[in-house]
C-alpha cells in the first residue's frame, strides 16, 4: 500500500509528463531563430494553430503587448457638453384623420393616429415625441407645442376641413416662434409639403396632378444649389451622388407642384428654394425638396422614413444606401430640434409623450402601415 500523499503511478507519469513539458518550452523558445509577431501570425495560413509560445510577448513594441499587457491609462475626462444645446429634444408630430388602416381596425369622426415609421424616425436621431392630436381642442394643442422642440407634419391625405385649419395654426405658431428669436425647426412630408405650399401661396387649388403613387425615384439637385446648411449638408458624397443615379427614396403622392408653378407664384418663390425635383411616370416634373429661405423649415414630397421602417410595399427601397437616406434626415432633424432653447418640465414631458400610448399592428395584410398609433 502506498503512503497516504504518495501519487499512484498513473499520477505520477502525469506529473512527470508535466514536469517534462515545463523544463522543455524554454529550450524550444531559446532555439527559435526567429520569433513570429502577433501581426505576422494574422498572416498565416488559417488551417495552421498558432500557440501562444509563438508569440512574441515580452518585447515592449508588440501591440499585444501594448494592448493586453500595458498597465491601463487613466480614463480621459469627458469635456462638458455644449450648453447651448438641448440634448434632450421632443418633437410633436401631428395626427391625421383615420385609423391608418383602411378601416380594417376602427373608424369614426374623432379617429386620429400617427404611423409609428415616423415615430421610429424620430427617436432613431436620439429624440422624444409628443403626439399632437389634431382633434384636441385648440388651447391644448398649443399647450403640447410648449413642449416640444420642433413639428412633423407626415403624409396623408386630409386636405380640407379641421384637419387643414390645425395645420395652417401650428404652422402659424412655427414661424412665430422663430421670429420672436426661438429657434424651431419644422419637417413635413408628402402631404405635409402640400398643405404647407397651400398655406403660403394662400391658394387651396394651386396644386398639380402627377402619377407617382408607390414609385422610388432618383432625386435631381438644382443645378449650382449650394447644399451647405440644407438637410443634405452632411450626406457623404458618394451619397450624393447616387441619389442623382440610383432609386434611392419612396413617393407616394397623386399631387405637387411643378417647378414653374413654385417659381411662378411670388409668395411660394420668396419663402423656399427649391432643393431637388424628381419625375413621375409621365415624365412631368415636380419639386421633391424644399427648404425655407429665413426659417428652419425643410419639405419633402418623397418619404424618407419609409425606407428603413415601412415594410408594406415592395417598392420601398431597403438598400444600405436608402436606409443611410433615411438616417442623415432624421440626423438633420434632430440636429436642428438640438438648437432650440425650449426646456419643459421633465414632468409635463413625460406625461405626454407617446410612449403612454400603445401602438397597434396592422401590418398582416402586407400593405400599408405594419404599425400605428390610434388615438380615438
Amino acid at each position: 500500500m502506498l503512503p497516504e500523499n504518495t501519487p499512484s503511478s498513473s499520477s505520477s507519469c502525469l506529473l512527470h509528463s508535466n514536469l517534462w513539458f515545463y523544463l522543455w518550452i524554454p529550450l524550444l523558445t531559446s532555439s527559435l531563430s526567429k520569433r513570429i509577431t502577433l501581426a505576422e501570425a494574422h498572416n498565416i495560413n488559417t488551417n495552421s494553430i498558432m500557440l501562444p509560445i509563438e508569440l512574441d510577448l515580452s518585447s515592449p513594441s508588440s501591440s499585444y503587448h501594448h494592448h493586453f499587457l500595458s498597465p491601463p491609462s487613466p480614463s480621459p475626462r469627458c469635456s462638458a457638453p455644449d450648453s447651448t444645446l438641448n440634448f434632450r429634444p421632443v418633437i410633436g408630430i401631428l395626427s391625421h384623420p383615420g385609423d391608418g388602416a383602411s378601416g380594417r381596425l376602427k373608424n369614426g369622426t374623432n379617429v386620429s393616429y400617427i404611423a409609428s415609421s415616423y415615430v421610429k424616425f424620430v427617436e432613431s436621431a436620439g429624440a422624444r415625441v409628443i403626439p399632437l392630436i389634431y382633434t384636441d381642442p385648440l388651447h391644448i394643442l398649443l399647450d403640447k407645442l410648449e413642449l416640444v422642440n420642433g413639428v412633423l407634419f407626415t403624409g396623408g391625405w386630409a386636405k380640407r376641413g379641421l384637419y387643414f385649419e390645425v395645420v395652417r395654426e401650428i404652422f402659424k405658431r412655427v414661424l412665430e416662434k422663430n421670429d420672436a428669436g426661438q429657434f424651431f425647426p419644422c419637417y413635413a412630408i408628402c402631404l405635409g409639403f402640400e398643405l404647407l405650399t397651400m398655406i403660403i401661396s394662400k391658394d387651396n387649388n394651386i396644386l398639380e396632378s402627377f402619377s407617382a403613387s408607390y414609385q422610388p425615384s432618383t432625386l435631381q439637385f438644382v443645378k449650382n444649389i449650394n447644399i451647405n446648411g440644407t438637410v443634405f449638408q452632411r450626406f457623404p458624397p458618394e451619397l450624393l451622388r447616387k441619389l442623382n443615379t440610383d432609386c434611392l427614396v419612396m413617393q407616394n403622392h397623386k399631387y405637387g407642384l411643378s417647378p414653374e408653378t413654385l417659381q411662378g407664384n411670388q409668395r411660394l418663390s420668396s419663402f423656399f428654394n427649391i432643393l431637388t425635383t424628381s419625375t413621375d411616370r409621365d415624365d412631368k416634373v415636380y419639386v421633391s425638396t424644399v427648404q425655407a429661405q429665413h426659417y428652419p423649415i425643410t419639405a419633402f414630397q418623397w418619404h424618407p422614413e419609409k425606407n428603413a421602417f415601412e415594410w408594406g410595399y415592395a417598392m420601398i427601397p431597403h438598400s444600405e444606401d436608402a436606409i443611410q437616406v433615411t438616417q442623415h434626415v432624421a440626423n438633420s432633424f434632430i440636429s436642428e430640434a438640438r438648437k432650440s432653447p425650449n426646456r419643459p418640465p421633465a414632468r409635463d414631458v413625460l406625461e405626454n409623450v407617446i410612449y403612454n400610448y400603445s401602438p397597434t399592428y396592422c401590418g398582416k395584410q402586407g400593405r400599408g402601415y405594419d404599425e400605428v398609433y390610434i388615438f380615438a
